[in-house]
């Protein structure tokens, strides 16, 4: 058995994505008399810069068909399809001539990796030379810095490779493609349709759409050769969804197993302890009052709550990085494109301890002389909410409230002369729940675990 992967074939402007290569691929090694057992769409680290918006490699397992003639297949199809005119992106392949069963240790600690660290091309290709994996480079490799030159796809495809060892939870991603020609044209998807079938299929199948916006979260804004894609648990839902999707015509279909929808990315960590460009789950508490800034953004600040481990899903200790963030205080931000999340945010109050998950980063901000770790936030689980204020006390006879009596002397009624040793608790209404909050579906990453799918620690408070 071959493992053939591709990654960074695809452009934002020229209308391409790693998907449909690798369906193409599919399709040309079945006519080359070889059969494709399984097929792996793998999100990467969100925060690489280098990305597209979900930073996808495809992976296909092969039988029937040697691994030489994978590779000059493979190379065939990236040649054909790629867009490495695009300066952003640089195409790669490898091939690996090993059973998924047998992927070796190392290349499955790789693509774990490649969830939340930022892996330099040297590193891919030393290991897949190790291996002895065949792998291409196409095009010039546009602008990069240092060994991010032509072929910086190697790492993705690489991790790929290592994917079906590396990752437990699986999800589905069924997806349509439009003719060729059709791409940049407006898609002619029926909204009524989607949400009909989407309602039908809810919560086996999920963000398919966002009934909060009216919007259709399956159907892509970017000028590539994607119909719509319909993500779930279940390949045979995910393909009745689609069924049921009136649209213009369809060309060909192809379904992957995904480690999408799974939080991969995320790590538990702690305050001090956080990388730069990484996903974490971060216990703390609040500590300031959520405000909205310039743009719609939501800022509220948190400190250490005691809890959270430092270690990576590769067990690596994040807190030896060079690049953590030492500050023991975290800016989480909600941004505008997360919709109505922001009022949950808002909702929050010094003193509630939370959890929250997103990807870190040190930026700068405005209120701020130096560099502060930034958390964008995705999801948040409240653990303890405050539920009482110190207030001016009410006095029991007339119901007023009370002033103050001088300083250390509590409070009097100005009229009754009833008088109180000090301000009271007061129970404060709260517009959140114990439980956990997500941004909705059309703002969420592809790589995100929606709270529907279960699983989690708390109760839960699903977007659909």
């Amino acid at each position: 058995m071959a493992i053939v992967a591709v990654d960074d074939t695809d452009s934002r402007e020229r209308g391409m994505c790693t998907t449909y290569v690798g369906a193409r691929l599919a399709e040309r090694l079945a006519a080359a008399g070889g059969r494709v057992e399984r097929r792996l769409l793998v999100r990467l680290n969100p925060a690489v810069k280098h990305k597209t918006r979900g930073n996808a490699a495809v992976a296909l397992h092969v039988t029937e068909i040697d691994a030489d003639e994978v590779f000059e297949v493979a190379a065939a199809i990236v040649r054909e399809f790629a867009v490495p005119a695009d300066p952003r992106t640089s195409p790669g392949l490898v091939v690996a001539d090993v059973d998924p069963a047998a992927i070796p240790s190392d290349v499955a600690a790789f693509s774990r990796r490649a969830l939340r660290h930022r892996i330099g091309l040297a590193e891919a290709l030393s290991l897949a030379d190790s291996h002895g994996y065949r792998h291409a480079a196409f095009g010039t490799g546009g602008a990069g810095d240092g060994d991010e030159v032509a072929g910086r796809g190697r790492i993705g495809a690489l991790a790929a490779v290592g994917a079906q060892a590396a990752f437990d939870d699986r999800t589905v991603e069924h997806i349509a493609y439009r003719e060729l020609d059709r791409c940049g044209t407006p898609r002619t998807v029926d909204a009524e349709s989607v949400f009909a079938a989407a309602d039908a299929a809810y919560p086996t199948v999920w963000d398919t759409v966002d009934r909060g916006t009216g919007e259709v979260v399956c159907v892509p804004n970017a000028p590539g050769p994607i119909l719509y894609g319909i993500r779930g648990d279940d390949a045979a839902a995910c393909r009745e969804v689609a069924a049921s999707i009136e649209s213009e015509p369809v060309a060909r279909t192809e379904t992957f197993l995904t480690n999408q929808g799974t939080d991969a990315h995320l790590a538990s960590g702690t305050l001090g302890t956080l990388r730069d460009g990484a996903g974490y789950r971060v216990d703390g508490v609040v500590v300031t009052d959520p405000e909205t800034k310039r743009g719609g953004h939501v800022h509220v600040d948190i400190t250490d709550g005691g809890g959270g481990a430092g270690g990576g899903i590769d067990g690596t200790d994040l807190a030896d990085r060079g690049d953590a963030d030492g500050d023991d205080h975290l800016r989480c931000v909600a941004f505008k494109p997360t919709g109505r999340f922001r009022d949950r945010v808002r909702a929050l109050r010094p003193g509630d301890r939370v959890t929250l998950c997103g990807e870190h980063e040190r930026r700068a901000l405005p209120d701020r002389a130096d560099e502060a770790g930034t958390l964008k936030l995705e999801k948040f689980a409240v653990r303890d909410l405050v539920r009482t204020e110190k207030a001016v006390p009410v006095c029991p006879d007339c119901g007023r409230s009370m002033s103050s009596a001088g300083r250390n002397q509590g409070y009097r009624c100005r009229d009754c002369g009833t008088t109180a040793s000090g301000k009271v608790d007061r129970e404060v209404d709260r517009a959140l729940e114990v439980g956990w909050y997500e941004v909705p579906p059309s703002a969420r990453r592809h790589v995100a675990k929606p709270l529907v799918r279960g699983g989690f620690d708390a109760p839960t408070h699903p977007e659909r």
